[in-house]
Protein backbone atom coordinates (compact mmCIF):
# COMPACT_ATOMS: atom_id res chain seq x y z
CA UNK A 1 0.00 0.00 0.00
CA UNK A 2 1.33 3.52 -0.88
CA UNK A 3 0.79 6.01 1.28
CA UNK A 4 1.31 9.60 1.19
CA UNK A 5 1.00 11.96 4.72
CA UNK A 6 1.33 15.76 4.81
CA UNK A 7 2.46 17.87 8.18
CA UNK A 8 3.36 21.02 8.81
CA UNK A 9 0.50 23.37 7.77
CA UNK A 10 -0.21 26.22 10.29
CA UNK A 11 -0.71 30.13 10.54
CA UNK A 12 1.51 32.43 8.92
CA UNK A 13 2.08 36.03 8.33
CA UNK A 14 1.76 37.74 5.44
CA UNK A 15 5.81 37.77 4.07
CA UNK A 16 5.90 34.75 6.15
CA UNK A 17 7.14 31.22 5.25
CA UNK A 18 6.38 27.52 5.86
CA UNK A 19 7.59 24.33 4.89
CA UNK A 20 5.26 21.51 4.40
CA UNK A 21 6.21 17.78 4.64
CA UNK A 22 4.84 14.67 2.30
CA UNK A 23 6.08 11.45 4.04
CA UNK A 24 5.88 9.04 1.47
CA UNK A 25 5.92 5.15 2.33
CA UNK A 26 5.21 1.81 0.18
CA UNK A 27 7.34 2.95 -3.26
CA UNK A 28 8.19 -0.59 -4.63
CA UNK A 29 9.66 0.82 -8.10
CA UNK A 30 11.77 4.16 -8.39
CA UNK A 31 9.16 5.67 -10.93
CA UNK A 32 7.28 8.13 -9.82
CA UNK A 33 5.14 11.81 -9.50
CA UNK A 34 4.76 13.67 -6.60
CA UNK A 35 2.13 16.37 -7.15
CA UNK A 36 1.27 19.44 -4.59
CA UNK A 37 -2.66 20.64 -4.63
CA UNK A 38 -4.20 23.15 -2.73
CA UNK A 39 -8.02 23.82 -2.61
CA UNK A 40 -9.32 26.81 -1.02
CA UNK A 41 -13.24 27.38 -0.10
CA UNK A 42 -15.17 28.34 -3.20
CA UNK A 43 -11.93 28.10 -5.71
CA UNK A 44 -10.85 25.09 -7.78
CA UNK A 45 -8.39 22.69 -6.88
CA UNK A 46 -5.09 23.81 -8.18
CA UNK A 47 -1.82 22.02 -8.90
CA UNK A 48 0.80 24.21 -6.97
CA UNK A 49 3.78 22.15 -7.97
CA UNK A 50 4.70 18.64 -9.11
CA UNK A 51 8.25 16.25 -9.27
CA UNK A 52 8.91 13.68 -11.59
CA UNK A 53 11.41 11.18 -10.14
CA UNK A 54 12.25 10.45 -14.01
CA UNK A 55 14.51 12.96 -15.18
CA UNK A 56 13.86 15.19 -11.68
CA UNK A 57 11.30 17.47 -13.66
CA UNK A 58 9.61 20.22 -11.52
CA UNK A 59 6.72 22.10 -12.49
CA UNK A 60 5.48 25.22 -10.35
CA UNK A 61 2.00 26.77 -11.05
CA UNK A 62 2.60 30.51 -12.15
CA UNK A 63 0.92 31.70 -9.28
CA UNK A 64 3.88 30.31 -6.68
CA UNK A 65 6.98 30.52 -9.08
CA UNK A 66 9.34 31.70 -7.22
CA UNK A 67 7.86 32.02 -3.98
CA UNK A 68 7.57 27.76 -3.39
CA UNK A 69 10.14 25.31 -4.25
CA UNK A 70 9.84 21.53 -3.94
CA UNK A 71 12.79 19.36 -2.62
CA UNK A 72 13.31 15.24 -1.55
CA UNK A 73 14.96 14.19 1.37
CA UNK A 74 15.97 10.77 0.34
CA UNK A 75 16.77 9.05 3.51
CA UNK A 76 13.53 10.11 4.96
CA UNK A 77 11.70 9.41 1.72
CA UNK A 78 9.90 12.72 2.29
CA UNK A 79 8.74 15.74 -0.07
CA UNK A 80 8.72 18.87 0.81
CA UNK A 81 7.08 21.63 -0.43
CA UNK A 82 9.02 24.85 1.10
CA UNK A 83 6.49 28.05 0.94
CA UNK A 84 8.00 31.65 1.00
CA UNK A 85 6.43 35.49 0.83
CA UNK A 86 3.31 33.78 1.67
CA UNK A 87 0.36 35.67 0.63
CA UNK A 88 -3.68 35.85 2.30
CA UNK A 89 -4.65 34.42 -1.44
CA UNK A 90 -2.39 31.00 -0.48
CA UNK A 91 -4.36 30.55 2.31
CA UNK A 92 -5.94 26.62 1.54
CA UNK A 93 -6.02 23.15 2.49
CA UNK A 94 -2.59 21.21 0.92
CA UNK A 95 -2.69 18.10 -0.34
CA UNK A 96 0.21 15.88 -1.08
CA UNK A 97 -0.63 13.24 -4.27
CA UNK A 98 1.39 10.51 -5.57
CA UNK A 99 1.11 8.40 -9.35
CA UNK A 100 3.74 5.45 -9.69
CA UNK A 101 4.93 5.33 -13.61
CA UNK A 102 7.31 6.52 -15.32
CA UNK A 103 5.71 10.22 -16.23
CA UNK A 104 8.94 12.71 -17.59
CA UNK A 105 6.87 15.70 -17.88
CA UNK A 106 4.93 15.66 -14.54
CA UNK A 107 2.70 18.67 -15.55
CA UNK A 108 1.28 16.00 -18.54
CA UNK A 109 -0.10 13.83 -15.28
CA UNK A 110 -3.65 14.66 -14.85
CA UNK A 111 -4.58 11.34 -12.65
CA UNK A 112 -2.72 11.00 -8.94
CA UNK A 113 -3.89 7.81 -7.17
CA UNK A 114 -2.88 8.25 -3.62
CA UNK A 115 -3.72 11.27 -1.73
CA UNK A 116 -3.28 12.40 1.63
CA UNK A 117 -5.46 14.04 3.72
CA UNK A 118 -4.63 17.74 3.71
CA UNK A 119 -2.92 20.09 5.71
CA UNK A 120 -4.26 23.30 6.47
CA UNK A 121 -2.37 26.60 5.62
CA UNK A 122 -3.83 29.86 7.06
CA UNK A 123 -2.48 33.46 5.88
CA UNK A 124 -3.10 35.93 7.98
CA UNK A 125 -2.25 39.33 10.04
Amino acid sequence: QLHVVESGGDLAQPGGSLRLSCAASGFTLDYYVIGWFRQAPGKERERVGCFSSVGGNINYADSVKGRFTISKDNAKNTFYLQMNSLKPEDTAVYYCAAVLGTFRRCASIYKYDYWGQGTQVTVSS
